[in-house]
């Protein structure tokens, strides 16, 4: 497969009567965005154009148009941060490929080498961007390919400075309805400025608080990623085996969490007699969580850390002591304390307290048990619904060789037909090649199975 870029562009927000962008103040991050190191998370739709009458240059300049007409809403994203407080220059735009591919969209499906899903993206995966948060880079990246079948994907490469899950589903969704002329009705208007509203910004971050999450998401080593799927008998199945009474009815996104953090930490103890301790952080979004509706449409990362660590109390215990119930129980345990009054600790002026209090309190751990750590985020329940008028997405990719120091890091994704899920798990090479060869690990999944036959 060869992809040629046939032309590069920068979209800026159209000029139109409510087009007051170059007017408006600079838009304030919150305090998450501003722990958050500048890198690309990357997303890819799939979408067979199955009209025989599309006009291919009609829709790639509509594409360009309707995006121009989208960023008078989502201006902020066609700025650039300053000083790792605000983002000013709207005008600056968002960067905007066009490439053709000289294959069929089914014959990629058919056997996906997620290596290439690369070249459907303006920049790399989870790269390390900026040494310094003063660097003006875009906050996103968008790229539009053509299969030689009229097939079209759609890349992202969204700055997690100031894109979670939700901010960039919310936008794709937006986009989508300008795209099928459906703005004035289902257009989202956000509320742009809440979410550093309710997580204030502040303008002297001690160093250690900004290494942090850097710390936990670049590790320095050689990493590879891999797709598993797991069908719904598979999910149900495990689930069962998670289950007890303290967690009579863990959710498929819990379980599957427990089940790799199990396999995982097995594989790189591989050969050994003991481990360490192990953590697992999980990204949740918080807006149901608040409660405030205000939120829902809001711009920004608006999630927080659950973490769970599993401490061996023996020094002879292996992995293979673990029982996939006591892991869910100190995830379930973790995730439900993000309950309402606790994030309220983290809101206002006062919640850097909190937000301080957090990191210290992770930081120590990583510094006394210097344990393993592996992240994870779930994208199921969006993107799925992302249609420019040709239905929604056929497949949803995520990413293929990922930045040279990401650490461990998994990526739910809902399939798009059936009630399975794909986990794209980043992790260690040589822990990788032990842990895609666990027979116990296969019984429940498929490794990069195709697509479909379309």
């Amino acid at each position: 497969m060869e992809v040629t870029i046939i032309s590069r562009d920068s979209i800026t927000p159209a000029a139109t009567s409510s087009s007051v962008h170059r007017h408006k103040k600079p838009y304030q991050l919150s305090i998450i965005d501003q722990l958050f190191p500048i890198t690309y998370a990357p997303l890819v739709l799939f979408y067979p154009i199955i009209d025989p009458n599309i006009n291919v240059s009609q829709t790639l300049a509509h594409l360009k148009n309707s995006l121009s007409y989208t960023l008078v809403v989502y201006y902020p994203f066609s700025g650039r941060i300053k000083n790792n407080l605000c983002i000013d220059d709207f005008d600056a735009g968002v960067p905007y490929l066009e490439a053709r591919i000289n294959c069929r969209m089914f014959e990629f499906l058919k056997l996906p080498e997620i290596e290439l899903l690369n070249q459907f993206v303006p920049f790399h995966p989870f790269c390390q961007e900026a040494k310094s948060h003063d660097d003006r880079l875009p906050l996103l990246a968008l790229q539009v390919s053509v299969f030689s079948c009229g097939g079209i994907a759609i890349g992202v490469s969204g700055s997690h400075k100031i894109f979670d899950g939700a901010t960039a589903n919310n936008f794709l969704k937006s986009w989508a309805a300008v795209f099928r002329g459906d703005h004035d009705k289902t257009l989202l208007h956000t509320n742009l400025y809440q979410a550093s509203l309710s997580f204030p910004a502040k303008d002297d971050i001690p160093e250690k608080y900004l290494a942090f999450t850097n710390s936990m998401l670049f590790k320095g080593k050689r990493y590879m990623t891999r797709r598993f799927v797991f069908n719904a008998k598979a999910i149900d199945n495990l689930r069962d085996k998670a289950k007890s009474e303290v967690v009579p009815n863990p959710t498929s996104i819990e379980t599957l969490t427990c089940f790799l953090w199990k396999h995982a930490t097995a594989a790189s103890r591989y050969g050994s007699t003991s481990r360490r301790a192990s953590i697992v952080a999980h990204a949740v979004n918080i807006r149901p969580q608040l409660k405030l509706s205000m939120l829902d449409n809001a711009i920004g990362n608006i999630f927080w850390w659950a973490i769970a660590a599993n401490i061996p109390t023996n020094k002879g215990e292996t992995c293979d002591d673990d029982q996939l119930c006591d892991l869910m129980k100190l995830l379930h345990e973790s995730i439900k304390g993000l309950d309402n009054d606790y994030l309220k600790t983290l809101q206002g002026e006062e919640g850097f307290g909190a937000i301080s209090e957090f990191i210290d309190r992770q930081l120590e751990v990583m510094y006394s048990l210097k344990p393993e750590t592996y992240i994870f985020t779930s994208w199921t329940k969006i993107f799925k619904e992302v249609d420019f008028g040709w239905g929604r997405p056929f497949w949803i990719g995520v990413m293929g060789k990922v930045g040279p120091t990401l650490g461990n890091l998994t990526v739910f994704v809902e399939t798009q037909w059936g009630k399975g899920i794909e986990a794209w798990v980043t992790l260690e090479e040589k822990q990788m090649a032990v842990m895609e060869k666990d027979p116990q690990f296969l019984a429940f999944t498929s490794p990069n199975p195709h697509i479909s036959s379309m």
